[in-house]
């Protein structure tokens, strides 16, 4: 039964990260026009619970992308230098809608390992019942 209860940990382990990944896709998508925005990444790796020894996957600190800004030529911006350029911002909104994909995708796996996993742990309750 315990492994029962360690997959119900690591399933939602992983969709608690992509949920996390996918709020900041959205904050990117959102700020992509914004002057001066660096676009926001995270990184997972997988956690020992000392008391149970699951592994699950945890969301590490939030990572501002070190690309250098680039400047964009509109002299009539109200942040533009006397040379017309103001920096821009280092959201790709392609990478952007594919990493929200990808997350949503990969939400929706561990939520289906979730919900086999109650189904199982149903089926062995109902044979233990009779």
């Amino acid at each position: 039964m315990s492994d029962l209860f360690s997959s119900f940990s690591i399933a939602a382990s992983g969709m608690e990260s992509q949920a996390r990944r996918l709020r900041h896709v959205s904050e990117n998508i959102s700020n992509a026009d914004t002057p001066g925005y660096r676009r926001k990444t995270v990184n997972f790796h997988a956690e020992t619970d000392r008391a149970t020894g699951v592994s699950r996957v945890q969301v590490g600190p939030v990572q501002l992308d070190p690309r250098e800004l680039p400047r964009i030529y509109d002299p009539g911006h109200a942040l533009a230098d006397e040379n017309g350029f103001y920096n821009g911002s280092t959201v790709d909104l392609m990478i952007e809608v594919a990493d929200a994909r990808e997350a949503g995708r990969s939400y929706e796996a561990n939520l289906r390992v979730f919900d086999q996993t109650r189904q199982m742990a149903q089926g062995l309750l109902d044979l233990l019942r009779r």
